[in-house]
Order: C-alpha cells, then structure tokens, then sequence
C-alpha cells in the first residue's frame, strides 16, 4: 500500500488511514475522492515496475495535501491494470479485461453508497485508458457520475511543447522518466537508459493506423521504451508534475462547486 509523509499537521489524506467519525465529517463539505489507477509492468531496463500508479498517486495525494476549502480524499490505489501485451518481459502483472473494469465499477460503487458523490479515476498505464472510460460512462447509467482521465491528459500540449524529442508521455520514455527521477530518483538506473522512439509496426504508410495489441516485437532491440529516456531530468519531471497538480487542483474545486448530477432528476423518461 503506498503511503506518504507526513507534513507536520494532523490532516488526514488517505482513506484507509481516516476513521468513522472523520468520514461523517468529511460528507458534511462535499469532499472530492480520487481514485489513482495504474499498473505494474515494464517500463524498460531502467525503470521500476510501479510507474503507472506512482505518478496518478503522488499527484492526488500533492493535491489533497494543498486543498484546504474542503477535504479531497485519496482512496487505495488501484495498482493492478489491464496490461497483457507487456507480459513479454518479466515484472509484468495483468488483469484480464473484465476483473480489470469489474474492479474499477465496484470500488466506485463503494465509494458512492458510503455519501461521496464526486469521484475522480486518474490513471497513469495507457492501457486502462478505455477501460476506465467505458466503466465511468456504465456507471453514470447507475447515477454514479465519475470523472475519469490520464493524468497527462492534464497536460498534453506542454509534454510535446517541452519535449526534447516532440515526444507526449511515451512509455518509459523522456517524461515517465523525468517524472520518477522528481519523485523517487533513487529508483532510476541512469546507466541502463536508453531511446527508442521509433516503433517497428506491422503495417506501413497509409496502413499504419491498423496495430496490435504487444511490445515486446514492436520496439526497437526489444527494450520495451517508447520514446529517449536519455533526455529525462528531474527538473523537466518536476515541471510537469507540478502542472499536472496544479490543473488537478482546479479540477477539484470547480468539481466541488458543481452540483451532483443524476439522470433520474427528470424522472423516469426524457421529455
């Protein structure tokens, strides 16, 4: 279970670490509950297995730390992803699809039947993307309206802007590595980093939107990156990560202003 420091005060972040009263507490000022999503699965030679759900993590939790207004709350990361097409490599750990997405659907059942109305899924693993927009968009037939995203979603336009290789977030590449040398940079093996921005995909030129579902076969060498994980720094990491806290942020507080929204407000049909 991931934790985090401390900062001195006596506010509580973490779902599993609040107790009964603080919950009935926190209901009372429409609280926000973010749902980190990722994986553990290859990230190249020089990563470690937890990227996906350590950058969704470290960012909800920044983000509970600076809202003071009212409480947003970090439920257990869901560290667990839809990921079988990385399995070539050893690390990997995959869901099939349907406990993948029945997982996603329950916890935000949960969430909801303990009062919390506004719920966000911030996942860092590309291949729960679809999976975690199919299981919002299901649940809003429940009245349970979620808002679900990547976390480079927030900020996509500066990844290529501020890339050294025009590169979005790549996989293990430039920014999923400048991410982790911000945040755990310990964890990063420098002499094992490498590029591969070119993939070697099955089909060519104006058929090259038709892809497979795998990896290993698809990148150069076999490295498993997407992208230069050379041009990483910590301080390109720090710049995003700290953009994507900041668009969280105000996510949270224009979510908190909104009422909550329910199909079943106009009855049982549509005028």
């Amino acid at each position: 279970m991931y934790s985090v420091s401390h900062d001195g005060s006596n506010k509580k972040i973490l779902w599993q670490e609040m107790l009964r009263h603080e919950f009935e507490a926190a209901l009372e000022q429409r609280p926000v509950v973010i749902v980190p999503v990722g994986s553990v699965e290859q990230h190249g030679p020089h990563c470690p297995m937890d990227v996906d759900i350590s950058a969704p993590f470290h960012m909800a939790a920044e983000v509970a730390r600076r809202v003071e207004a009212f409480p947003v709350i970090v439920a257990p990361p869901v560290w667990s992803g839809f990921t079988h097409y990385n399995m070539g490599f050893a690390g990997t750990i995959s869901l099939r699809l349907e406990t993948f997405q029945s997982l996603i659907a329950d916890i935000c059942r949960s969430i909801h039947a303990n009062g919390f109305h506004r719920i966000i899924t911030v996942n860092g693993h590309g291949g729960n993307a679809a999976p975690c927009r199919a299981v919002s968009w299901q649940l809003a037939e429940e009245d349970i309206f979620t808002l679900s995203f990547n976390w480079w979603d927030m900020v996509e336009a500066e990844l290529r802007e501020w890339s050294a290789t025009e590169e979005s977030v790549g996989h293990g590449g430039e920014w999923e590595t400048a991410v982790q040398q911000h945040l755990r940079p310990h964890l990063i093996d420098d002499d094992r980093r490498v590029s591969d921005d070119a993939l070697s995909l099955p089909f060519d030129d104006e058929l090259a939107f038709a892809v497979f579902a795998e990896r290993r076969r698809d990148t150069r060498d076999g490295t498993g990156v997407m992208g230069d994980a050379t041009a990483a720094t910590a301080a390109k990491g720090k710049r995003i990560f700290d953009l994507a806290c900041d668009r969280l942020a105000t996510l949270c507080h224009e979510y908190h202003r909104l009422p909550v929204r329910q199909y079943r407000e106009f009855g049982s049909h549509c005028p």
